[in-house]
């Protein structure tokens, strides 16, 4: 019997641990998805480096109370899935958002964003925002912008003073 409640709290710690070391963490109810929708999720989420897994309730709520993220607690209702992310905070918002959009069964219930229990609005604002390499993009375009139109300054000044030339 102590082997069966050391395997739990084992559990519990492994939960725990995902929950503080997580980016981001989106919590959803897989209720009426069938097995090939299942797995088209998961290998969309693997790809984007994010561990979706499925915890008793239980465990789940006794981690959550070990990682202070009491307010999770009410979510933890039904069959629920998590997802974690350790490294891009956006990733699973966003594909589970997305999947949500195709596949009315999947509903997201709440989420850890950054170590801070997160709203449903929060959660689906966040699946709005760029990917990393769409920011950067963002970014790089705002710095190339003010060398650019001297470009065609020192172009245009170049073309009048040809046109005046001839």
């Amino acid at each position: 019997m102590s082997n069966v409640i050391e395997q739990k709290k084992a559990l519990v710690d492994e939960i725990t641990t995902k929950f503080k070391e997580s980016q981001s963490t989106v919590v959803v109810d897989y209720r009426g998805l069938d097995v090939a929708q299942v797995t088209e999720l998961r290998k969309s989420l693997r790809e984007a480096g994010v561990d979706f897994k499925v915890y008793k309730n239980t465990m789940t709520r006794r981690a959550v109370e070990a990682a202070e993220l009491t307010d999770l607690s009410d979510t933890l209702v039904g069959p629920t899935a998590i997802a974690f992310s350790a490294d891009d905070v956006i990733a699973p918002a966003k594909i589970l958002n997305e999947f949500a959009k195709e596949n009315e069964a999947l509903e997201i219930k709440g989420g850890v964003i950054e170590g801070k229990v997160a709203t449903l609005d929060q959660i689906k604002e966040l699946a709005t925002l760029p990917n990393y390499e769409g920011m950067v993009s963002m970014l790089l375009s705002v710095l190339q912008a003010p060398v650019r139109n001297f470009a065609y300054a020192v172009k245009a000044v170049g073309e009048e003073k040809e046109e005046q030339e001839a």
